[in-house]
């Protein structure tokens, strides 16, 4: 195949993926890709992206930190924690487990997204066999645009 024939194809490709997406703006929105920014020598955000991974979610991770990412995304500070990510529009911080995040894709609530401050021992991450199945009472907060929250899903 000749570089020629190979690019009408990727750009036939290209024509009708974007023609779905404006079509059918479901089919842009079903992708379950995460951006995740975090610090390079981070353990527990790899496997927070790990866990994303196993429930069928696509990562994007950039190693850079995530403080200039949280403050982009305008997360307010008071819900930080070690990795801050994007998917669909809505923010996520901190250790979310999966199945909060495909509710919060499924119900689309006006809302900047959904945190876990802090690292909390047990969350989806902090769960490896380094914590002897430890876990603490923790809250996922839907935290909304005005940078207030509210429990999204509490794990006791």
């Amino acid at each position: 195949m000749n570089t020629i024939s190979l690019q009408r194809r990727l750009m036939l490709a290209s024509t009708v993926f974007l023609g779905l997406a404006v079509a059918h703006p479901s089919f842009a929105q079903n992708t379950k890709t995460v951006e995740v920014w975090k610090d390079p020598s981070c353990g527990c955000c790899k496997h927070w992206i790990e866990h994303l991974e196993k429930n069928g979610f696509k990562a994007t991770v950039y190693d850079t930190g995530n403080n200039g990412a949280r403050a982009r995304l305008h997360m307010p500070q008071k819900y930080a924690s070690c990795h801050t990510a994007l998917i669909q529009g809505y923010v996520i911080e901190g250790h979310v487990p999966a199945r909060d995040i495909q509710r919060l894709l499924k119900d689309r609530p006006v809302a900047l997204g959904l945190a876990v401050s802090g690292m909390k021992t047990g969350s989806p991450g902090m769960d490896g066999p380094t914590y002897n199945g430890h876990q603490v009472p923790y809250d996922v907060l839907l935290v909304l645009k005005d940078g207030e929250s509210r429990v999204f899903h509490a794990y006791s």
